[in-house]
């Protein structure tokens, strides 16, 4: 990747920006993944590039749906396996989660260098190479899944997902987790508990929550208790709002 001195302003999302790029060029990250990231960006931008008091407490929430799952699943596409995957697979470990691949633009070859780079950042077993299985609605290959998987989750993690899946998989009756920027996407408005946040901030959260929460089942009930995701996703939209006004009166 290009260097980047720690002293730019932008550090932060040049790196993001450097490791997608790079995964681009390895044929993890598609182009349109690119635009979507960048897209994101102006998101994030809305909420000060930082974890709000809101996505903690959806953070938490989710924490306790994932401890309270039976058949956890994470779903990852390339944006996510180039971004953050040691963060992934150490949720995977303490959420007790499988991992399964799940594209949009699927190939062969793509699949394989995302279960790679999961599989050297620790993941074993990881699904989604040979699917067996569809989610029902959906057509073309961005609905193809594994049966021991995605089909019977009872919560799946969808981070940077699309719109149509997310919807899919509540009409399956499965709990969702997004991880989305944008809190007016479909995507964000048809998960069970919507975490608006950067993925590389988010994942790295919900794992310390699940753990915090793992042996602490009353401090679960009351941090689902404390999260209504139409509220969560106003009070979100609210803080952009606000955050967008004193930009323009500078």
């Amino acid at each position: 990747m290009t260097e980047i001195p720690r002293t730019h302003p932008r550090y932060k999302s040049l790196v993001l920006r450097e490791k997608l790029v790079d995964g681009f060029k390895n044929g993890i990250v598609v182009p349109q993944g690119l635009i979507a990231h960048g897209r994101g960006e102006m998101f994030d931008y809305l909420l000060g590039e930082k974890t709000t008091k809101e996505a903690r407490v959806a953070s938490r929430a989710a924490a306790a749906i994932l401890l309270s799952a039976k058949r956890p699943v994470l779903s990852v596409n390339g944006n996510v396996a180039a971004l953050c995957p040691q963060a992934i697979v150490e949720l995977a470990e303490v959420a007790k989660a499988r991992i399964e691949v799940g594209l949009f633009h699927r190939t062969d070859i793509r699949v394989t260098k995302i279960q790679k780079i999961l599989e050297e950042s620790g993941a074993k077993s990881v699904l989604g190479f040979l699917p067996d299985a569809r989610i029902p609605g959906l057509e073309h290959m961005r609905g193809l899944c594994s049966k021991e998987g995605i089909l019977s989750a009872d919560v799946v993690l969808i981070p940077l997902e699309d719109g149509d899946r997310a919807e899919a998989l509540a009409e399956m009756g499965k709990k969702t987790i997004a991880v989305d920027l944008n809190p007016m996407s479909r995507t964000a408005r048809a998960a069970t508990v919507t975490i608006v946040d950067e993925v590389t901030r988010a994942i790295p959260e919900l794992a310390k929550n699940v753990e915090d929460l793992a042996d602490d089942k009353k401090a679960a009930k009351l941090a689902l208790s404390r999260y209504d995701s139409d509220e969560n996703l106003a009070l979100v939209q609210a803080r952009m709002a606000e955050n967008l006004k004193s930009l323009l009166r500078r």
